[in-house]
């Protein structure tokens, strides 16, 4: 499987997904970066897979139904509830699995970014949209400190060699941040200069792997000792979040 970060507005990723000629398209905020990727790929683009309904996750999906032969757009079953994906053709749900180029997708419904946040995994790559960041995790907008705790809990129970494609570049941002939580932990220090060197390079950050997420993300080492210092689960995440919030 190959997948082809394409940056979108100030700092969106969509990705380009490949397997056996196929081609897929997650979170297009904009269509034309999206249609420039796939000519230069030359594939043709048939699905359109969306971790979330904000406008900058799905921004580009009137540009792309126009422009290429879309069979499927998927979205979670309460969007397609709530009637907040354009077009959607699949309502998915926790557990669900379909295939895709003779690889199969599986979901993960992952609440508290917004209620109907799910994530996309296959051939060991997941992708997240803005639940899980490298680093970090998206703002608690719709759903609990309780849900979005226990959504990264799903998440960081998956193999450590997966890959994490998430919806935002916001990786140096998120790791000076997780400095501030825990200043000793070397494995975070060493993942920024990475970061800010990858950038300074005019490169992406994604994807991450989990087991380094394991290590250094601040969102899924909330009940850690080191970090909880002694309160509760949802307590130290709730902390850490707020802290986040206006970091």
């Amino acid at each position: 499987m190959q997948v082809i970060p394409v940056p979108c507005l100030s700092d969106n990723y969509a990705y380009i997904v490949i397997e056996n000629g196929r081609a897929a398209v997650v979170d297009p905020s904009q269509g034309d970066p999206v249609l420039r990727a796939i000519d230069q790929a030359k594939v043709k683009l048939t699905e359109i897979w969306l971790t979330h309904h904000h406008w900058d996750h799905i921004g580009g999906i009137e540009a792309l139904m126009e422009e290429c032969p879309i069979e499927h757009v998927r979205g979670s079953q309460y969007d397609s509830d709530h009637e907040r994906i354009p077009r959607q053709t699949d309502a998915l749900s926790d557990g669900d699995t379909f295939e895709f180029g003779g690889a199969a997708v599986d979901i993960m419904e992952i609440p508290g970014h917004t209620l109907g946040a799910i994530a996309f995994v296959t051939s060991g790559n997941l992708f997240s949209g803005d639940t899980l960041f490298i680093a970090g995790c998206g703002r608690v907008f719709e759903g609990t400190m309780e849900m979005m705790s226990k959504s990264l809990d799903k998440l960081r129970a998956l193999p450590p060699s997966t890959q994490l494609w998430c919806g935002h570049e916001y990786t140096v941002n998120n790791l000076r941040f997780a400095k501030t939580i825990e200043p000793g932990n070397a494995e975070v220090e060493r993942a920024l200069q990475e970061a800010v060197a990858t950038r300074e390079a005019g490169q992406f950050t994604v994807p991450g792997q989990l087991d380094r997420e394991l290590a250094t993300n601040p969102f899924l080492r909330f009940d850690d000792p080191a970090v909880a210092s002694g309160r509760d689960p949802v307590a130290s995440f709730t902390a850490i979040r707020t802290a986040k919030d206006s970091f």
